[in-house]
């Protein structure tokens, strides 16, 4: 399949933080079968960023759907809780020693990043996604 064709994945996961690590390694083998290993680091941490935040900070099922189009990889995680996602912390010592870092990563590390409430699609919860470019 050629790298420019567009294609799309759903990987539908628990409230389970085992589903980080499935969400890694399924990721790692659809970019490595789309002849995009090149990008298989970074999408990992940001996946893992994604989910985590969404598995830790919610209560109900999530998702993973990584998408390509037009050069561009698209990572985002839907949760069923419609609050917005807290504000990327900066730099420096977190509140928590494990936690804080994950969306401030996910600014860093993405070309673009961002969120939309789902109710107005007939779902509960939101998308948070970010972008990178294979160039």
């Amino acid at each position: 399949m050629p790298e420019s064709a567009p294609w799309e994945y759903t990987l539908c996961i628990p409230n389970d933080v085992r589903a980080v690590t499935v969400s890694r390694r399924t990721l790692r083998l659809i970019l490595t079968v789309h002849g995009l290993i090149r990008l298989v680091d970074t999408a990992e941490l940001l996946a893992a960023e994604l989910v985590s935040n969404a598995v830790r900070h919610t209560e109900g099922p999530a998702a993973l759907r990584v998408c390509w189009a037009a050069g561009v990889l698209r990572i985002g995680a839907w949760d069923a809780d419609p609050e917005p996602p807290g504000p990327p912390r900066t730099p420096g010592p977190p509140a928590e020693p494990e936690g804080g870092r994950g969306l401030a990563l996910v600014r860093a590390c993405a070309d673009l990043w961002g969120w939309q409430p789902l109710g107005q699609e007939g779902g509960p919860g939101k998308y948070v996604w970010c972008e990178l470019a294979a160039a």
